[in-house]
């Protein structure tokens, strides 16, 4: 089966490395990081929330439902789903890109002949890879959440180097 929900992770320099370093502290402090990464995902997934549903067209206010952290070492977000949506009970998945990128056809049940002559749009026109919602968000966060995942980062290094732990 494909794959139904869309994950992303925060884009954070230097982050392979530093996860490579990690593999010699103790696995209190790998906990210890994704707890942190957690957290910053919780925030940055509240934003998520309402950027979908302002920005995510129609189904926006149905897809932001979706939204939600996900626990790594790194802060990540996911949006989608199987769950079923909206008035025509549209899975989350089915809806998702249509509503972040826009379709330039339609598709689903409205891509029914019988609808052919309607002039009215299932999703916002598509821009390429430009994105209506949640992607310029994690863009403009990116900065923020790397700098605070590499306090959090510095804070467990220091916590369990020390033998603090």
């Amino acid at each position: 089966m494909a794959k139904t929900t869309l994950t992303v992770t925060v884009h954070i320099e230097g982050v392979r490395e530093i996860l490579r370093a990690f593999t010699v502290l103790p696995k209190d402090a790998q906990n210890a990081i994704r707890d942190h990464s957690q957290a910053l995902a919780r925030k940055l997934a509240v934003k998520a929330v309402v950027d979908v549903s302002a920005h995510g067209g129609p189904q926006g206010p149905n897809l932001a439902t979706t939204v939600k952290a996900v626990r790594d070492r790194v802060p990540a977000i996911q949006v989608g789903g199987t769950r079923r949506l909206g008035r025509h009970r549209a899975p989350a998945y089915g809806m998702l890109f249509g509503s972040l990128f826009g379709m330039t056809r339609r598709s689903g049940w409205y891509a029914s002949p019988r609808y052919g002559t309607s002039s009215g749009r299932q999703y916002r026109p598509h821009q390429g890879r430009d994105a209506y919602a949640f992607f310029p968000l994690v863009e403009r966060e990116a900065a923020t959440i790397s700098r605070e995942w590499h306090a959090a980062v510095d804070d467990v290094v220091r916590k369990f180097s020390e033998g603090g732990a």
